[in-house]
C-alpha cells in the first residue's frame, strides 16, 4: 500500500517568514526615509553652491565690463534663481541653466523677495539665505553652514 504524502510548510515555517519579513521591514522603512531626506539636503547644498557660483562668475564679468552695480535679485516668483536683477529679456544670462520653480515642500526652495531665499527641508525647517552685496550668505544647521 503507498501513501500519498503532500509537501508543504508548516503553520509554524510560515508564521517564521512572515515574522523576519516584518523584522526586515521594520528596519529597512526607516532607513529608506532617511535615505531621501539627506538626498534632499544634498540637491539642496549642490544648488546653494552653483548659485554661489553663478554668481561670483556674473559679477566677474560685470566687473570686466567695467559695471560695478550690485547683484540685486536672482529670480522672479515662479522661479526662484532665474535670471539676474529680475532681467526678463530673453539674452539675458541666467542664474542657472534649468528653472527651479519656487514651492514650500520638503527640498524646494522659496523667494520671500528680490534678497531672501528659503530651503525648505524635512519636519518643516526652512534654512534662510539674504542676497547682500553679491553674495547669498546665511546659516543652515542641516547643510552644515
Amino acid at each position: 500500500m503507498q501513501t500519498s504524502s503532500k509537501k508543504a510548510f508548516t503553520m509554524v515555517e510560515l508564521i517564521f517568514v512572515i515574522v523576519v519579513i516584518g523584522i526586515l521591514a521594520a528596519i529597512a522603512v526607516p532607513k529608506f526615509a532617511a535615505t531621501r531626506d539627506d538626498a534632499l539636503i544634498t540637491r539642496g547644498m549642490a544648488t546653494l553652491a552653483s548659485v554661489r557660483s553663478a554668481i561670483a562668475t556674473e559679477r566677474q564679468k560685470r566687473i570686466l565690463r567695467g559695471d560695478f552695480t550690485d547683484i540685486t535679485d536672482l529670480g522672479d516668483a515662479t522661479n526662484v534663481f532665474d535670471k539676474f536683477d529680475g532681467n526678463t529679456s530673453a539674452d539675458a544670462p541666467r542664474v542657472l541653466e534649468y528653472p527651479l520653480k519656487s514651492g514650500t515642500r520638503s527640498g524646494d526652495w522659496e523667494r520671500s523677495d528680490a534678497t531672501t531665499y528659503y530651503f525648505h527641508y524635512f519636519g518643516g525647517g526652512r534654512c534662510d539665505y539674504n542676497l547682500t552685496k553679491n553674495r547669498l550668505d546665511g546659516t543652515c544647521a542641516e547643510f552644515g553652514d
